[in-house]
């Protein structure tokens, strides 16, 4: 596990992000992704790794043919070779290295608490950057949280914290026959002291996501439960949002403008709309396979309207104001649909769902089988039901973010581990009886 945990808690480093229009810059998260891979590589030719069932080896292997088929059908290939190999990383080979290397409950534990403790370190810098005034600008004021990665990847920190946050939720309304009352209690103690900078990120497809996924995860863990929790989580967003302060009416203005984005939306809805109408443009182009992996800037203006603006404004965070160039549709959906076109449409969808469907059944059978401590039958689910809530919560924040926001940056690594959790909870071998 070691390489798994060190590809997490490497984010940790602080990555600046210069040019957003250089490809193929190697992080250290990508070069612990490496490691990884190979490490899972090793242990397979010495027989001492997993084995992958033929619906895992269905489920990660169609992508990658769906890329290849992109990447071949481009109308420059050389441009799409480097988005293949970054397609393939973070939705074949780090997913797939990180289910043949988990080995059951213990392992995602610690896995879990990998996420979290990442998304406490990002959270706190976060925190500082607001308090001091250190962050990226926002409204006029250099108070946005970014953590370290800078103003250029303003979704990084977001999503740092807001999959530790899920983590440990899942974490905390584990049963008492899954963990520790006093784990349970430090996992919800986690969770509510991530959800300040997550506020202070200012990003609201972090905060759909999120409360997407912690409904999700309390309508998984008991009606009732899911009450008295709501009932605990309203009286601290009171408190929470009378705590900060001059910061509640940015807050508040972030909040109001979600339920805008159809009568009077700001400016970076109405290019994100912009975006979108152009990635359906060029879905149309070349419905099958689209226009090519990484070809969207080049045949961005000729699909989009006159309206889009010609980049975000970027600043603070120790970087000079600069113009962030408008790259893709920040909808993942639309990416893959102009990118890639129908095939490679099917392949995410049709793996999703598989994974989707897989991990709510098994969840349920951990649930009502609950055997014996020590008696190795474990039903169908390769843990307890305590790992398939934390799996179904990761993987609906990660379907509802990608609504808003696609790969890139040093936290895209992340996204590989995320799904490589799911997929062990959903494809793994269950321990025999």
């Amino acid at each position: 596990m070691a390489p798994v945990l060190a590809t997490v808690l490497v984010l940790c480093v602080p990555v600046q992000t210069d040019d957003v229009t250089t490809s193929g810059r190697i992080t250290p998260a990508d070069a612990a992704s490496l490691v990884l891979v190979v490490w899972c590589l090793v242990r397979l030719l010495r027989g001492r790794g997993g084995r992958l069932t033929p619906c895992a080896a269905l489920v990660l292997g169609a992508p990658a043919v769906a890329f290849a088929v992109a990447t071949a059908a481009s109308a420059d290939p050389q441009t799409s070779l480097t988005g293949f190999v970054r397609y393939t990383q973070i939705f074949v080979l780090v997913p797939g290295a990180v289910l043949l290397l988990l080995r059951g409950t213990r392992d995602f534990r610690l896995l879990s608490w990998a996420l979290v403790l990442l998304a406490l370190a990002q959270g706190a810098v976060g925190v500082v950057q607001s308090l001091t005034g250190t962050g990226a600008s926002y409204m006029g004021q250099d108070v946005r949280a970014v953590g370290t990665f800078g103003p250029l990847d303003v979704m990084g920190m977001s999503t740092v914290v807001s999959l530790g946050l899920v983590a440990a939720f899942a974490l905390g309304l584990g049963g008492a026959g899954d963990s520790s009352r006093r784990q349970r209690t430090a996992a919800l103690c986690c969770a509510g002291a991530l959800v300040p900078p997550l506020v202070l990120s200012y990003s609201r497809g972090a905060w759909i996501a999120t409360a997407a996924a912690c409904t999700v995860v309390l309508l998984l863990a008991g009606v009732r439960r899911a009450v008295l929790v709501l009932l605990a989580l309203a009286a601290a967003g009171v408190v929470l949002v009378a705590g900060l302060g001059v910061g509640s009416a940015m807050f508040e203005e972030r909040l109001s403008s979600i339920a805008d984005v159809s009568s009077a939306p700001d400016r970076s809805v109405t290019d994100r709309y912009s975006l979108w109408s152009a990635a359906e443009g060029m879905w149309q182009e070349a419905p099958a396979t689209g226009v090519g992996i990484k070809n969207f800037p080049a045949h961005r203006d000729g699909h989009a309207g006159l309206g889009l603006s010609s980049g975000s404004d970027t600043a603070g965070a120790g970087m000079q104001f600069q113009k962030e160039p408008l790259l893709s549709p920040h909808n993942m959906y639309l990416l893959v649909l102009s990118e890639q076109g129908l095939i490679g449409s099917a392949a995410l969808l049709g793996g999703g769902s598989v994974l989707l469907v897989r991990g709510l059944r098994r969840l349920h059978a951990a649930r009502i089988a609950r055997p014996p401590v020590g008696s190795g039958a474990a039903g169908c689910a390769p843990g307890t039901a305590e790992c398939g809530l934390a799996a179904v919560g990761l993987f609906v924040w990660q379907a509802v973010d990608f609504l808003y926001a696609d790969i890139g940056g040093p936290s895209t690594v992340l996204t590989g581990v995320v799904l490589g959790v799911v997929s062990w909870w959903a494809l793994a071998e269950a321990p025999a009886r």
